[in-house]
């Protein structure tokens, strides 16, 4: 008996069901049914199957045969058929091998009115080859490609298949919905049309030959509300921005009109953006009437940053107010083709879609695809085939769409929503149009691209086909469409007529529901003392829970002197460590109602093994985070993830996760401090200016390990040269500081204080254990930050010498001070960088009055470190003398012997001027 006469009684949508499984995950299928599929051969004429060996099995029966051909025909459609859509509406695609012509899958036209069960599988019953493969084109090669077979969950594969099954892939729209589209892409083209022969030349960075992107965000919104979705939170870049901000967000074309106008701002402090990177935040009522609260992030020139912080943004809105369903808060990031390929953030934003810390439920990601960056050829611009091949990262399934078939445009996006919806995970739809003008409107594209702008110059715009297609099929008249421009264009003309008799434009506050309560400042009130004491009594409450393990679990040996050491420190000693000042800051905060939230590359434990917030229970490796049993005590939630191997991502993510909760004490920590060089972008373009640029205050800490402890270039300075380069009047604060409990009010001020600034703090590395560095549980209660701190032991009459000197390099003076016995040398701290305490050093200077010799000192070489700092923001730093190492263009020797001598140099320096051979 033939081995597989068993086949003519299996049905064909059991065995192409298995057939998908084993094609997603071969050893999830039972054994011999894997074996039948590794040896079958699709395209074999004689009809014989072969064993993985190689030798003859069997004759398959020709009715079996041809159902599996047919099978393998529709796998080849949907793993494929994107290859062979009709995406792109100005030029012809590639051409790609092999297509999807029958004989490619052992199959003939003979075979076209032969009737296949294989028809179930696609939810058409049995039906003739021919039907199956128009229902195959229609799916899967018309205006819509999808990939979506590299996806590894059967339950999520299945769901596409079912979706798309319905109704052919293709939108079934009443006439109503056809109405409201049009009208919707009405608005989009008329806008940019209007801005065209108003403002003539003008950079806009127009939406024209991608206007559907403006009905496909609408149908997002309006089906989103009815879903439950009660926020938006977006991030795009300039392409299309104006429009996106005036049809989706109602931002008032009267407000773009005066930016257009070039007026100067209400406030002299600041300085404002260009209106093409301004955020926005409005509450939109919906076509059924559901409120929704939309945010679109103010974002810079550089491609991709804001795809960050709008991550960040939804997480700190899902952490607040819907911890328990992250599907309401949806983010959505318009990418362009050239950035979404080009930029290596996206790939960072990606990684972080499902993990623990950054994820958001699901964001769908839309490419405005004009086949061109700046003056760059997409064929220059990549070398995957697709600009979204970075969705299959994460499997997230990816709709290519022509962006002149504007239902088809809707239509995916509607499947972008309910896959969000439905799995809380990424989709991407690439829209694919075309750029009507240059890369901005005062460009000449003929320069680079001729043959493809004299197509664009002939293509009608995607209102006028779709007005086109309506008026066929007796949706509308002739005169609808000339009717809806008439009226949107006069309620622009009469904005237009409004604005110009504004004299001053004033900029709104994005997210200014967030930021009730708080005030900006300038830096006379960021140098006032803000109340950070917290009584003993409490301290004490908190300290006894954080010193304590469960007593059920158990924890490794060296956990366990640790958590125990904590508890002498406190409770004995007295002298709290660099770790019990950051755990108390924490606790005290929760306990007053604030939120922390923690991430980095290993924070958990800390890189120099000092925090220890995460502990592991030794057999389970169960996590106790000590800081979360506070009980009454706890009032805010404290949140700490180890961070994937990233820096811009995360930064941008933690700068957009403190900008929407104010009242969270947000914190990056950079595994070494001059990781942070890979965020440089978020440093530069959100962290140092955007109070300057768009009025937002943002309370992000930074921690920066920094110190030369002989670990060699990478591992010793966190370049605060370049963060103090940044400073100016009162955009941000830099500290260094000594001591815990200065450390402890630090962080404590950031959240005590009515307004929000960036913090950046160089933290120390040796310190964290060193015998010196510990402070009094009374100077955590009763304290506040000190931003200078005095030589507590200098006999004023006999200094000859006084230093001032900032972080770690202090102890290594002070030893040498100790050791040479020298009563004439004066070491005073600088514990904060920004804004410089410029008062209180001018009177140390008074005060040391016998000091003929007043000092810079610094480990880090001269042109790095300080020194530039203190010559521009201290008159008197001119007559200091400077000791330091040499300038150098590596921040320190790759040598621990060659690293010590300099360091002895500069420290000898210090106490004898005489040795200056370290300058």
């Amino acid at each position: 008996m033939d081995k597989y006469s068993f086949l003519n009684a299996a049905h064909t949508a059991y065995f192409a069901d298995l057939y998908d499984q084993y094609l997603i995950n071969p050893d999830a299928v039972e054994p011999s049914w894997r074996a039948f599929f590794q040896g079958f051969d699709f395209g074999s004429e004689n009809g014989l199957a072969f064993s993985e060996n190689g030798h003859e099995a069997g004759v398959i029966p020709e009715s079996v045969q041809k159902e599996f051909q047919v099978v393998q025909l529709i796998d080849g459609y949907r793993s494929r058929g994107h290859l062979f859509t009709k995406t792109n509406p100005v030029r012809e695609r590639r051409k790609y091998e092999p297509t999807l012509a029958l004989e490619n899958f052992g199959l003939s036209n003979d075979d076209l009115d032969k009737t296949f069960s294989a028809g179930e599988i696609l939810g058409i019953g049995k039906s003739t080859l021919s039907e199956i493969i128009k229902h195959l084109e229609d799916i899967y090669c018309d205006a819509i490609g999808v990939e979506y077979m590299y996806i590894r969950k059967p339950e999520r594969v299945k769901w596409i298949q079912n979706w798309l099954n319905v109704n052919d892939n293709h939108p079934r729209f009443n006439a109503d919905q056809k109405k409201h589209i049009l009208k919707k892409l009405n608005e989009a083209v008329s806008f940019e049309s209007f801005l065209h022969t108003k403002y003539v030349g003008q950079k806009r960075f127009s939406l024209e030959g991608n206007e559907s992107l403006i009905p496909a965000i609408d149908a997002v919104v309006e089906r989103a509300a009815d879903l439950g979705v009660k926020e938006f939170v977006m991030g795009m870049a300039h392409r299309g921005r104006l429009n996106t901000l005036t049809n989706i967000f109602g931002k008032s074309p009267k407000n773009i009109f005066s930016e257009f106008d070039g007026k100067d701002y209400e406030e002299a402090i600041f300085d404002g953006d260009v209106k093409y990177h301004l955020g926005w935040t409005s509450k939109r009522e919906t076509d059924t009437g559901k409120q929704i609260n939309m945010n679109i992030a103010p974002n810079p020139s550089h491609l991709e940053t804001v795809g960050a912080v709008v991550q960040g943004i939804t997480r700190a809105k899902q952490d607040k107010y819907y911890k328990e369903d992250f599907s309401k808060v949806l983010p959505i990031v318009v990418h362009g083709d050239a950035a979404i390929a080009g930029q290596g953030l996206v790939y960072e934003v990606v990684q972080m879609a499902q993990l623990d810390g950054y994820k958001t439920g699901g964001t769908i990601h839309i490419v405005v695809n004009n086949q061109i960056g700046f003056t760059t050829n997409y064929l220059d611009a990549r070398s995957s085939t697709y600009c979204t091949d970075v969705g299959k990262v994460t499997l997230s399934p990816v709709l290519h769409v022509n962006a002149d078939d504007v239902e088809a445009v809707v239509h995916a996006s509607l499947f972008a929503l309910d896959y969000r919806m439905t799995f809380g995970r990424d989709v991407f739809i690439d829209l694919l149009g075309y750029r009507k003008y240059g890369h901005n409107e005062g460009d000449e594209p003929r320069f680079t691209q001729p043959k493809l702008y004299k197509a664009i110059a002939k293509h009608s715009n995607p209102r006028d086909i779709y007005a086109e297609k309506l008026k066929a099929a007796g949706v509308i008249d002739d005169g609808h469409v000339k009717q809806l421009e008439k009226e949107y264009k006069a309620s622009l003309e009469e904005d237009l007529e409004d604005s110009r008799k504004i004299e001053k434009t004033v900029i709104t506050p994005f997210m200014q529901d967030e930021w009730d309560g708080f005030t900006r400042v300038d830096e006379k009130v960021m140098m006032q003392v803000v109340d950070t004491t917290y009584s003993k009594e409490k301290l004490t409450q908190i300290a006894k829970i954080v010193t304590k393990l469960p007593e059920d679990k158990k924890f490794l040996r060296k956990i366990e002197r640790l958590i125990d050491a904590r508890r002498k420190m406190f409770f004995e000693d007295d002298a709290l460590d660099w770790a019990m000042a950051e755990t108390l800051a924490y606790g005290s905060l929760m306990e007053e109602g604030f939120d922390v939230r923690i991430s980095g590359q290993d924070v958990e434990r800390g890189t120099f093994s000092h925090r220890h917030a995460v502990v592991k229970v030794e057999d389970s490796e169960e996590e106790v985070v000590l800081l979360n049993k506070l009980g009454d005590h706890q009032n805010g939630d404290f949140y700490i993830y180890n961070s994937l191997l990233s820096e811009y991502g995360v930064v941008g993510f933690d700068y957009g996760y403190a900008m929407a909760s104010p009242k969270s004490l947000t914190i990056w920590e950079a595994q070494f401090g001059d990781f942070s060089n890979g965020a440089q972008i978020m440093i530069d373009q959100y962290i140092s200016s955007a109070e300057d640029k768009w009025k937002l205050q943002n309370g992000l800490v930074m921690l920066l390990p920094h110190g030369y402890e002989g670990q060699g270039a990478e591992h010793s300075s966190g370049r605060m040269e370049r963060y103090l380069q940044m400073c100016a009047k009162d955009n941000m604060y830099i500290a260094d500081c000594t001591t815990p409990a200065n450390m402890f009010h630090l962080l404590r001020r950031q959240m005590k204080a009515n307004y929000r600034k960036p913090l950046v703090v160089f933290t120390p590395k040796s310190l964290l254990r060193h015998p010196k560095v510990l402070s009094s549980v009374d100077e955590f209660a009763t304290g506040h930050f000190q931003e200078l701190i005095d030589d507590a032991v200098a006999d004023v009459k006999k200094v000859k010498t006084l230093v001032f000197v900032t972080g770690k390099f202090y102890y290594d003076l002070l030893a040498k001070k100790e050791e040479e016995k020298r009563e004439d040398v004066a070491i005073v701290r600088i514990e904060q960088l920004f804004p410089l305490p410029a008062e209180e050093m001018r009177a140390k200077i008074k005060k040391y009055k016998n000091a003929d010799d007043v000092v810079w000192a610094q480990e880090e070489p001269r042109n790095m470190g300080a020194y530039a700092h203190m010559l521009m923001h201290f008159d008197e730093a001119k007559q200091f003398r400077f000791a330091s190492r040499r300038p150098y263009g590596a921040p320190a020797a790759g040598s621990a012997t060659r690293s010590a001598r300099r360091h002895k140099e500069v420290i000898d320096y210090v106490f004898d001027k005489t040795k200056n051979n370290a300058r």
